[in-house]
């Protein structure tokens, strides 16, 4: 067979050419390519690119949809990188006020009291001791309630963070206006129930032990009893103290509105908010920890190194003050931005909140 030659067709047998001047026919309707006349042209649908999906559902720190440990803690740090002075800052800002007051409480006592002269030992001591417990207590208390502030902030931040908007200092302190007072009051209500629980069952178990005979009955009493009260603490902190406060900064409700809401969004969905949680308390002690033990021991050491007493408590107390700043510089953000993201992310589980966020964010429309 010669290379010019071909194949015949299917079904065998050879094939006439056409006949001379033959022109072949146009295809029917239903074969044509193209609109069908009177229509414009229809544009060829865009080729897919991997990403393309994620990147419009995505646009901002979060995709919007049920989010899993991963996506959270992307998000979570997503939030504190693009927006750091209303994360970071905002805790900085309150740490250093409230570490600030312990500083110059002692300064000023070592100013007006010449401990190496004027005072004996003894009462060097007492007011060292004073100066440092008493001034940290102070300012741990201010710095509890500056925190309180600072996580509607970033409740507020991580929500806008969701649609792709980036919030500042400023802007995250005014969007928290109205809401103040209220997480002020939620804060003193979750205050009062750990106060109750925990008080009731400490009283409890000092009256079992008083009116035992013997170690037996107070042991019995623990065996029994603490379990019960580790459960009842876990459940009250995920079904009740736990979202309330993202749900108060976010949604402008009120206190005990606040506290439905988290209790109804951690319904059947308990052992997955509270393993969250629980990792997250894991990982910010482990990073508190290692960022506060080397000011710890610093701390005493250049202490011990100073011979004037009043200059070796205020050694101490600055030292202490500058490793509490930064473990809350990286503890606050983190802490608050995970709660905020699991609040949202429960809201998507339970209510299709990514379709309201998704018509926010422009991507559908309303």
């Amino acid at each position: 067979m010669s290379g010019s030659e071909s194949y015949p067709p299917p079904g065998g047998g050879a094939v006439e050419p056409p006949p001379p001047g033959w022109t072949a026919p146009p295809p029917p309707p239903s074969q044509q390519w193209g609109p069908p006349s009177g229509h414009p042209p229809v544009a060829p649908a865009p080729q897919w690119a991997p990403g393309m999906l994620g990147a419009a559902h995505r646009p901002g720190a979060m995709p919007l949809r049920p989010l899993g440990l991963g996506d959270i803690y992307d998000a979570a740090f997503r939030i504190i990188r693009f927006n750091p002075k209303a994360t970071v800052g905002s805790a900085v800002i309150v740490a250093s006020v409230a570490m600030a007051i312990p500083v110059v409480v002692t300064a000023v006592l070592t100013l007006v009291l010449d401990l190496s002269d004027d005072a004996s030992g003894d009462d060097a001591d007492l007011l060292g001791i004073a100066a440092v417990y008493g001034t940290t207590i102070i300012g741990s208390v201010l710095q509890y309630v500056g925190l309180i502030f600072v996580t509607g902030m970033i409740a507020q931040v991580t929500a806008a963070a969701a649609i792709g908007r980036r919030l500042s200092l400023g802007e995250a302190w005014a969007a928290t206006r109205g809401s103040r007072w209220r997480l002020v009051g939620l804060t003193l209500l979750v205050g009062l129930i750990w106060i109750v629980e925990l008080g009731a069952y400490a009283a409890a178990s000092v009256l079992v032990i008083w009116w035992a005979g013997s170690w037996v009955a107070p042991l019995i009493w623990f065996v029994v009893t603490l379990p019960g009260v580790v459960a009842l603490t876990w459940w009250l902190w995920i079904r009740v103290t736990y979202l309330p406060v993202a749900a108060l900064a976010i949604e402008r409700i009120g206190i005990l509105a606040a506290i439905g809401r988290g209790y109804r969004l951690t319904r059947r969905q308990f052992w997955r908010t509270f393993g969250i949680a629980l990792l997250t308390v894991i990982v910010t002690a482990v990073a508190a920890q290692i960022i506060t033990v080397p000011f710890a021991i610093l701390a005493p050491v250049s202490s011990l190194a100073i011979s004037d007493p009043g200059t070796a408590v205020l050694v101490l107390v600055v030292v202490n003050a500058i490793g509490t700043v930064l473990s809350t510089a990286f503890v606050a953000p983190f802490t608050a931005a995970v709660t905020s993201v699991q609040y949202l992310d429960q809201r998507m589980r339970k209510e299709a909140y990514d379709v309201e966020l998704m018509t926010r964010a422009g991507i559908t429309a309303s």
